[in-house]
């Protein structure tokens, strides 16, 4: 099943152009592995894992065209459904077959709601799961139809079996719940709605903007620049000045002010 998108909303060859300079890739030659493989990279390294929008009054907006305006022309990140449903769109036009897949973040005993979180499955020879936004994760296709141990960058993957659904573990942990069955973008709207507006959601409850290293990962949460390479950690508290360098240099994200700390702003869609 191909990601099911309005004609007048096909990205045509400029789009895709604008996109692979966003994230500094080559066009592939062909919808292959390896070159699935150098786009999932590329993105991760270049787009941020960041829930900036809810602290600054923006509206997340689950449609195409603002999810490409907001993460090509403004160099925006986002979270899983605005990442995923936005490399869903450029894999879609190079010509790669997409789904949308449901998974379930797992808390401390037990998955959360369906629609938790948004995750891609790409038909090659064989199927593979591809997710660019769920922040420390792999940084590579993991084989969909695979039980054993799958060594990546990021960890040590397995795909577990729980019924008609697959639990995905890194380094031994459950991580989500995989719903196989596929969906359309406007299907994760209610819950992204609520992500982005209950107290309950831990998206409401701080910001953080983060992109993997070659070594480790470095992330802006609230003031606090943390910084983890070769399995240590430095962590940095900074001014107002410096924070808002920090998303520049770090992220490539000018913003005129910091998100707001307290409550969030409503978020309309």
């Amino acid at each position: 099943m191909r990601l099911n998108v309005p004609m007048s909303l096909t990205m045509d060859d400029s789009h895709v152009d604008a996109y692979l300079v966003r994230i500094g890739a080559k066009r592939p030659d062909r919808p292959d592995l390896v070159g699935l493989q150098a786009l999932q990279w590329a993105h991760l390294t270049t787009v941020p894992f960041e829930n900036l929008s809810i602290r600054l009054g923006e509206p997340v907006v689950l449609e195409q065209q603002a999810l490409l305006e907001k993460i090509v022309t403004r160099r925006r990140g986002g979270f899983c459904y605005e990442l995923n449903g936005a490399f869903a769109a450029l894999l879609t036009a190079l010509g790669y077959e997409v789904t949308l897949l449901s998974a379930r973040v797992f808390g401390k005993d037990a998955p959360g709601p369906p629609f938790d979180h948004l995750a891609l499955r790409v038909d090659l020879d064989e199927p593979w799961l591809v997710d660019v936004g769920f922040g420390r994760f792999s940084r590579r296709p993991l084989r969909l139809g695979a039980r054993d141990e799958q060594s990546d960058a990021g960890g040590v993957f397995t795909l577990v079996e729980h019924g008609p659904d697959l639990d995905v573990l890194m380094n031994g942990e459950p991580q989500y719940r995989l719903d196989l069955r596929p969906y359309e973008l406007a299907d994760f709207v209610p819950t992204c709605w609520w992500q982005t507006t209950s107290p309950d959601s831990h998206f409401t409850r701080s910001t953080t903007c983060s992109l993997p290293t070659p070594d480790g990962r470095i992330t802006l949460s609230g003031n606090r620049l943390i910084r983890t390479a070769g399995g240590e950690r430095h962590e940095e508290l900074l001014d107002e000045s410096e924070a808002l360098a920090a998303y520049r240099t770090y992220f490539g994200i000018t913003l005129d002010r910091l998100p707001l700390s307290g409550s969030p702003r409503p978020a309309s869609h």
